[in-house]
């Protein structure tokens, strides 16, 4: 008995090694088939490297860029915008009771905030654009966005006929803290052409001059005070908005006391949903509220959307690849047959012959999956150096601030998704071995050395 358990004890280890020597074996002969006698590395064995490599960092690089577009949107949106706005089909007459209703309503409300938004005219040196007003109460504005915190030249002070505006639109009226603009209201011109056909009506000189003396009242624009302007970072804010006292607003929509709305911040943002249910239920109608994804819906399904079709169109690179490199396998699989013929002759098993394929997909897989993971991340980390080169250099703008609303390209690495992309091509390349595996190790030996 003691014999036995000693020739056990003894044959395990020596199984051990065979097999240790079995993969050695296989692997040196998979080194060797992918580099020529002359050569440190055949051409096509550096195509099928390069060809996953690219895959692997355009893969990185888009997916990168995609994500972070998608988390600094939404951090954009909610610096700028309340998490909940309240509104009605028409306008808000007793919006300081609305509010009381909004705050009681639920315990994540934290402030609300009255607004009035509208298109306006504004002129500077006889420069005119028509960008937005957002009428707020100062006070209550810093408490619902982020708007304070933004100011780049100058102070966020609404006192009196002040003014703050976005960066974009100052610069392209020309406008720095301390210039007067000149505001003018489109919502009185059904106004002014209703008096403008009493004016050709009017017989007498007394009557004309009336009617133009009410024209001019009509049409009197409002002078402001640039005392502070902001870069939110989204383009669209930066373009299009300039805020103006709360009365200011009303006045220059002739709306008395009423507003167009409600802002409401909440404890947390990505549970403004259930929040806004809590108000539908306990607001009166016409009262609803709309969430901050509510409104900004469309760019978010549209980022998702881009990111997914960009993935699943970027990941046949790999797949590309990968029939690369089982082109390669067969054709040295039809080079070889007498070598595989002469292994099988010499007892070489099946598992032998099915290895040495599937490593040389393995280590192409290998050297793509580390070179591409590198190129990726290095691409990622100099993303906005490379665009402002090619804009320098070719004249090529990848990012325009006008369509993506950034002003430089943003990016967040997910290590999960870097790791799906990496393994999901390692496997590929692997399997991508199986075919001319498959055929290798079918090789009848005396064929094999006969069609020789």
């Amino acid at each position: 008995m003691a014999r036995r358990d000693a020739k056990r004890s003894t044959a395990c280890p020596s199984r051990t090694s065979f097999e240790a020597s079995v993969k050695s074996f296989s692997l040196f002969l998979a080194l060797r088939y992918l580099k020529p006698r002359r050569t440190f590395l055949s051409v096509i064995t550096l195509i099928s490297v390069l060809g996953v490599t690219l895959g692997i960092t355009v893969l990185i690089l888009v997916i990168s860029v995609m994500t972070g577009f998608d988390r600094e949107l939404k951090k954009k949106v909610i610096g700028f915008d309340a998490h909940l706005l309240v509104k009605n089909n028409d306008l808000i007459e007793d919006w300081r009771t609305a509010a009381q209703m909004i705050r009681a309503a639920s315990a994540d409300v934290v402030a609300v905030s009255p607004f009035v938004l509208g298109p306006v005219i504004v002129e500077f040196q006889n420069q005119r654009m028509a960008p937005k007003i957002r009428g707020v109460d100062p006070v209550l504005e810093s408490q619902v966005s982020e708007i304070k915190n933004s100011i780049v030249a100058g102070e966020f002070n609404l006192d009196g006929q002040n003014t703050v505006l976005g960066a974009e639109l100052a610069k392209a009226l020309g406008v720095q803290v301390g210039d007067k603009i000149t505001i003018y209201s489109p919502t009185n011109l059904k106004q002014v052409f209703d008096q403008l056909d009493g004016l050709e009506q009017a017989g007498d000189k007394a009557a004309k001059d009336k009617k133009l003396a009410q024209i001019r009242e009509l049409v009197l624009p409002t002078e402001v005070t640039v005392t502070g302007i902001f870069s939110s970072g989204r383009y669209i804010y930066d373009s299009e908005f300039l805020f103006v006292p709360l009365y200011l607003g009303q006045e220059l929509y002739g709306l008395k006391d009423m507003v167009h709305g409600l802002a409401v911040k909440t404890k947390d943002a990505y549970r403004a949903e259930n929040v806004k249910n809590t108000l539908t239920e306990k607001l009166p109608a016409p009262l609803f509220a709309l969430t901050w994804m509510d409104l900004n819906r469309s760019f978010f399904d549209a980022v998702r959307l881009e990111r997914s079709v960009m993935f699943f169109l970027l990941f046949f690179i790999i797949i590309v690849a990968a029939f690369g490199i089982m082109n390669t396998l067969i054709t040295v699989t039809v080079q070889k047959t007498r070598e595989i013929g002469i292994l099988k002759a010499l007892g070489s098993r099946t598992a032998q012959i099915v290895w040495i394929f599937l490593a040389q997909g393995m280590v192409v897989g290998f050297f793509g999956n580390v070179i591409g993971l590198g190129a990726g991340l290095g691409l990622v980390g100099f993303r906005n150096e490379f665009s402002r080169w090619l804009a320098r250099t070719f004249g090529i703008e990848v990012f325009p601030a006008s369509v993506y609303q950034f002003t430089e390209i943003p990016a967040q690495i997910v290590p999960g998704d870097v790791a799906w992309i990496c393994v999901s091509a390692f496997v590929i390349c692997s399997l991508a071995a199986l075919v001319p595996a498959y055929f290798a190790a079918r090789l009848d030996p005396v064929k094999a050395l006969r069609s020789e």
